[in-house]
């Protein structure tokens, strides 16, 4: 399989020629050990038996191999992550490490949390650019630089090529599959994460199926801010003695542990904060092909059966899905701009936006997301009520949409976007 390029490969290049080490974090099948061996002399792979258990004996061996080192899967031998920030304190030579781990370790490896010696780095499975199904023309940085110049472009990606990318997944090594295998594959996937990937961590899940049906639930409340006991009951239906809200905390920790999880956090802002706004985040898995298959949903599924194939079946799941899809895009795209991803909602709901793009100086673009291809005035409703609320520190609006055109709308200058024409 070639090497597909990502987004985060100029800003990994960059981090590595200024530092020492980073990590590269994300869930299993992002694409970490590929992009971090093309930076790599030599590579320690500690998801290898007889290498795990030789660095387990002796940690220190990894300051004996080549530079720059890769050390894959590091959070099975929490120790090497103490023995490389000690070889920083030595020795500060840019590009030294890479650290590569699909899962946290647990707490109690008591490991130091390598501030201003080890850099974090979040990967993520593949955006539409990554993919190569459409040619981007709109910068999120230019957004960011609330300069609102004119955006253009055409994308040919309609509804239902929206619909197979959804449950194509981002995962490289499932993109490589022919398509009918694909749901297989992601079934597989799941599998392993519940049944050999938790265990490896040293957790016991006694139940399988459980820690599954608290994943369904989660994918099933995907763009949303579901509560604690909305998911509880869906995980665990007809369930007369509901685990404890310490089991259910433990179930989610485990799941975010190993990044399958990756929720979308509140906007609280600095300045001018609007009042009542809630701090429930909105759900979302690490990659949206994997909600749906938890969910059963396909193509056919998720479009209308019973006529055409540009019209989406009734019911909010395809809405939901592909925003979890633009959400992907935007952060992905945002990490390398040292920029955050949020959500914005009031407390009783009177205004929802669904993510806000946040500078380091803490102005913001807003951006809605809506399954049309041709949004209107009403759909920028949200982002014209936040503009009254804090002013110039909104730099920008946009509406994402599954449309064919990029434009700003004539009367509010709202950037209206197709997701496929999204870059960085």
């Amino acid at each position: 399989m070639s090497y597909q390029p990502r987004v985060i490969d100029s800003y990994l290049d960059e981090l590595l020629s200024g530092l020492p080490a980073v990590s590269i974090e994300g869930a299993k099948g992002v694409g970490k050990t590929a992009t971090a061996q093309r930076r790599a002399a030599s590579v320690m792979a500690l998801d290898t038996r007889g290498t795990r258990i030789s660095v387990q004996a002796e940690p220190e061996v990894i300051l004996t191999q080549p530079t720059p080192l890769l050390i894959d899967e590091w959070q099975l031998v929490p120790q090497v992550w103490d023995v490389v920030r000690r070889a920083v304190d030595r020795d500060r030579t840019a590009g030294r490490f890479l650290l590569a781990g699909s899962a946290l370790p647990p707490s109690r490896a008591r490991i130091h949390s390598g501030a201003g010696r080890i850099i974090r780095a979040r990967m993520r499975p593949m955006t539409l650019t990554e993919r190569g199904v459409c040619q981007p023309t709109v910068s999120l940085a230019n957004l960011l630089s609330g300069n609102r110049t004119a955006v253009s472009g055409r994308c040919p990606l309609r509804l239902p090529d929206y619909a197979e990318e959804i449950v194509a997944s981002g995962l490289p090594g499932v993109r490589q599959d022919p398509p009918k295998l694909r749901a297989a594959m992601i079934e597989s996937y799941v599998d392993e994460i519940v049944e050999r990937d938790v265990a490896e961590l040293g957790v016991d899940v006694r139940r399988p199926q459980a820690l599954r049906a608290w994943l369904t639930a989660y994918a099933a409340a995907t763009a949303t801010t579901t509560s604690y006991t909305g998911i509880l009951n869906s995980a665990t239906p007809g369930e007369s003695d509901k685990p404890s809200r310490s089991a259910a905390d433990a179930y989610r920790a485990l799941l975010q542990r190993i990044w399958v999880l990756d929720p979308l956090e509140a906007w609280i802002p600095v300045f001018n904060p609007p009042k009542r706004l809630t701090q429930a985040p909105k759900h979302h898995l690490t990659d949206p092909a994997i909600a749906a298959r938890l969910l059963g949903s396909t193509v056919d599924s998720l479009l209308r059966a019973d006529g055409p194939r540009e019209t989406r079946r009734e019911g909010n799941l395809l809405g939901a899905l592909f925003e979890s899809l633009a959400v992907l895009t935007v952060r992905v795209l945002a990490e390398t701009l040292g920029a955050r991803v949020l959500h914005l909602r009031t407390q009783r709901g009177e205004h929802e936006i669904d993510m806000i793009v946040e500078r380091p100086d803490h102005k913001v673009i807003a951006i809605e997301v809506k399954l049309s291809s041709a949004p209107t005035r009403a759909d920028a409703r949200h982002l014209t009520w936040l503009r009254t609320q804090i002013g110039d520190d909104l730099l920008d609006s946009a509406i994402i949409s599954t449309g064919e055109f990029a434009y700003r709308q004539p009367d509010d200058g709202t950037a209206v976007i197709p997701l496929g024409l999204l870059g960085a």
